[in-house]
């Protein structure tokens, strides 16, 4: 059995490097294909090599466009790449265009076809990853559920692949990499004793101006000082709304590049709490060896789980509330339960599904 490992943007290549090291653990014969969908270095190809991973057999520079001109490069190329190498299982992980495309090429093609990371939702339908969530779920033969709310929002929709539960790959990476990250990350800016760290790039936020005011608002009265790695596309909407020299001017806020994965691994351990609009953040900061709590600046949320678990709060973008959310935060004993996303052997149970053990 050949496996092709599609991964095509930064969350992807952190949540599938724990499966690759464990199919050269175990000598499972596997392709990485690299879509190119996250096209700059920073924030794409620095990953294989920070952590240490084989290079992809084949890179195929997919880059920007419109969702469709996305999603309809992707699957013309990922199809042309099963058929050279020779693939009979196609692997998916998340949400992305890089993961519709790779599991409607592959099952179009007769390819068995697993999706790792499947089983979220967050119902909000303005966001072009719900679609492709949804689609590859319903596209795949193996859907690897990271949690017990998962199987059961699979088993509501009548999906017709196999359902696995196996915890989630993101706890695996930030196991196996903080530790590495404490060694070898260096941060070439000066960090503050206590800090918040943010993130914002989803299209709904920063594409919208009115958003971008509530955030500027809201972070001019916050009063710990904010690291924000800035993308770069985000960086240029803010510039379009006429809004970045106001972000910049906010007592205590620090506009970062785009972070390796292990200087953001150390951001996150050494930061207060958490602010992002980011999927895969709400789940890193459940890990054990991280646990911070995070607002998300977003309506609704896909991992119900770390907020029941109490490590997340969904705050959505009015400024009134993400600035009433931190000051409360700040007064609180925070405890939070532990880590409802596994145990860190994830792609153990992956893997053993596909190999048959």
């Amino acid at each position: 059995m050949k496996v092709a490992v599609v991964l095509g943007t930064r969350p992807e290549i952190i949540k599938m490097s724990p499966l690759i090291r464990e199919f050269k653990k175990r000598g499972v014969d596997h392709d990485v294909v690299h879509s190119g969908q996250h096209y700059d270095d920073n924030v794409s190809n620095i990953f294989f090599r920070e952590l240490e991973l084989e290079e992809p057999e084949l890179y195929l520079g997919v880059g920007s466009g419109s969702q469709g001109e996305q999603t309809g490069e992707a699957l013309m190329k990922l199809e042309k790449a099963f058929k050279d190498l020779d693939t009979d299982l196609v692997l998916v992980q998340g949400d992305t265009n890089t993961v519709l495309a790779g599991a409607l090429a592959a099952v179009k093609m007769g390819l068995t076809v697993g999706h790792i990371e499947a089983g979220l939702r967050s119902y909000d339908y303005r966001m072009p990853e719900e679609y492709n969530r949804r689609l590859a779920d319903h596209s795949s033969h193996l859907l690897f559920a990271p949690t017990e709310v998962n199987r059961r929002i699979l088993e509501s929709e009548d999906v017709w692949g196999e359902i696995h539960v196996t915890g989630n790959t993101v706890i695996d990476a930030c196991i196996q990499n903080l530790a590495i990250a404490e060694k070898k990350a260096e941060l070439d800016f000066e960090v503050p004793e206590e800090f918040i760290l943010l993130t914002a790039h989803r299209a709904e936020n920063v594409d919208d101006p009115e958003v971008q005011e509530n955030f500027i608002e809201a972070f001019k009265k916050i009063e710990l000082p904010i690291i924000y790695p800035i993308h770069p596309r985000a960086e240029e909407m803010f510039k379009i709304h006429g809004n970045l020299k106001m972000l910049k001017e906010i007592d205590g806020m620090k506009l970062v590049p785009p972070q390796g994965y292990l200087e953001f691994l150390l951001l996150m351990k050494k930061s207060e709490l958490i602010m992002t609009d980011s999927g895969g953040i709400q789940e890193e900061a459940t890990a054990p060896n991280i646990r911070k709590k995070v607002f998300v600046l977003r309506d609704s949320t896909e991992r119900p789980e770390a907020v029941d678990a109490g490590y997340c709060t969904v705050v959505g973008t009015d400024s009134d509330d993400i600035i009433d959310s931190v000051k409360n935060f700040q007064k609180e004993d925070w405890k939070p339960k532990e880590c409802p996303y596994g145990d860190g052997k994830a792609a153990e149970r992956i893997v053993d599904v596909i190999i048959g053990e």
